[in-house]
């Protein structure tokens, strides 16, 4: 995405942002793992499917790469699946179609795989079983949705924007301005497009989905007419007054369990202003914030953490994030950041394929749409994904450069920790306050190693590690990332 390439992490660094985005050398250090501080159940690992779905969503090999933890071979190579459980399904904006002599205008700037093909195609009849609507669009994006429906995945339905005749100047990229784009007298409509494609998700193609958000980065002022993707700027005001359509729209349709999340802002920040400019009534139409992590290793994770979770009592996930670093380090770094002082319970990446190699995990050719080289970002994903599962709880470490889950049923323990800096430095986890710590035979604790400088280590098992006590240390090469397994351990 074009606003994916402007470095926001630059322009919001913070008090939370210093230490890992300096690459610096750090000393030896030991960290604390605390099971008596809980950060709630962990839900998953996701990606928006949108435009990679949209160009490789009939490809079953790509949809076991992504949502099942299966070995699978592609170019030649083994990869070891991400497992990804959530994946979050883009309800296009776009048709081709004309309606009383009126039609799309789209940018000249915004490729035919960023256009997505929305459903409700003629605004004069509302009926999803009449002509009007376009059921058979969209087809390889919604191929996806049903591959990863049935590997086990959750949904979520959204939308970059509505679609285009709900647009003041009927271009689903945006304002002229970069300003308000949804017509006023379109804010019901707008809701009924999106209950509408859940419930006919529901009924027809297995797909069930369990959040809905209306908006996307709505309060950014990058979505303009000449851009490079679909977008509409939507502010605190008129995002208010769509909620409530939103949830009277999911109720008359029965869909009374599917739940709302909001505002999918871009930034930390922004995502707190928005939620805080929220009345308590607007509140209670959201059942989960969302949030995007273009902030990098800036904003105020924390306070949104309190707003959100501590005070209003609601879920919070970073629904959409990416940054243009293939080797996984900066990956590595953010995601650090958000279990330590963000919580949220699922964390999803914007595009897990794309044309840029160092925004993809496996990138593609975007004139020959042709899949090419997988990244070591790749790599970096599967220490956390394959290892910090759904049902596990997330505990405290006390430090941004390390995250441990705890699976009680399993009696294991999962660390995934990342050395950022320039030279190698050693790691020693105390697992004290945990009743007993056994490990695996001998008391081994088997590892898995990615070194992000190339050349070494791609998500490489060792089993050279073992428990000394209650503790466990571990060399970290210079920029490399590493999850340990512990088993036997009680809380």
């Amino acid at each position: 995405m074009i606003r994916r390439r402007t470095l926001l992490a630059a322009a919001g660094a913070g008090v939370l942002g210093s230490t890992l985005a300096t690459g610096t050398a750090r000393a030896d250090a030991t960290i604390a793992v605390n099971p008596s501080v809980g950060y709630g159940t962990w839900e998953g690992w996701g990606t928006s499917l949108a435009w990679w779905a949209n160009v490789f969503g009939a490809r079953d090999d790509f949809a076991d790469v992504f949502f099942t933890t299966k070995s699978v071979t592609y170019n030649g190579t083994a990869l070891p699946g991400l497992g990804l459980n959530i994946a979050r399904y883009n309800l296009g904006a776009c048709s081709w179609n004309s309606v009383g002599g009126e039609s799309m205008t789209a940018s000249a700037n915004i490729p035919a795989f960023k256009q997505i093909e929305g459903y409700w195609q003629d605004w004069n009849n509302e009926d999803p079983t009449s002509t009007a609507w376009k059921w058979t669009a969209d087809a390889t994006q919604r191929a996806m949705l049903v591959k990863a429906t049935a590997r086990g995945a959750t949904t979520e339905l959204f939308a970059n924007s509505p679609m285009w005749w709900m647009c003041l100047n009927h271009n689903p990229s945006g304002a002229a301005d970069g300003g308000n784009n949804l017509q006023s007298w379109n804010y019901r409509q707008h809701a009924s497009h999106l209950a509408a494609v859940a419930l006919y998700a529901k009924s027809n193609w297995g797909v069930n989905f369990a959040t809905i958000d209306p908006f996307n980065e709505p309060s950014s002022s990058w979505w303009t007419a000449t851009g490079t993707q679909e977008g509409c700027h939507m502010d605190a005001t008129v995002q208010a007054a769509v909620l409530p359509y939103l949830r009277s729209e999911l109720d008359k349709r029965g869909l009374t369990g599917t739940k709302i999340s909001a505002s999918d802002e871009t930034s930390y920040d922004l995502a707190r202003t928005t939620w805080n400019s929220f009345s308590s009534t607007t509140k209670g139409y959201v059942n989960r914030v969302n949030v995007h992590g273009y902030q990098g290793s800036g904003g105020r994770r924390d306070l949104l953490y309190t707003d959100v979770v501590t005070t209003a009592g609601k879920a919070l996930w970073n629904s959409e994030t990416g940054d243009n670093d293939g080797t996984g380090l900066t990956l590595a770094s953010n995601l650090l950041y958000d279990f330590r002082w963000l919580h949220p319970t699922a964390w999803v990446y914007w595009q897990v394929m794309d044309p840029s190699t160092n925004w993809a995990m496996i990138a593609y050719d975007a004139n020959t749409l042709a899949a090419g080289a997988v990244t070591t970002k790749y790599y970096v994903m599967a220490q956390f994904s394959r290892h910090i599962r759904p049902g596990m709880k997330i505990i405290d470490t006390g430090v941004s450069y390390a995250a441990a889950a705890y699976d009680a049923s399993a009696k294991r323990l999962v660390i995934v920790a990342a050395n950022t800096a320039t030279s190698a430095q050693t790691l020693t986890f105390d697992l004290s306050r945990f009743t007993t710590v056994t490990g695996g035979s001998g008391g081994l604790v088997p590892r898995w190693n990615t070194l992000t400088t190339g050349g070494g280590d791609l998500y490489t098992a060792h089993s050279d590690t073992y428990l000394s006590g209650r503790s466990v240390s571990v060399p970290f090469a210079a920029k490399s990332v590493q999850t340990l397994q512990i088993d036997g351990v009680t809380a």
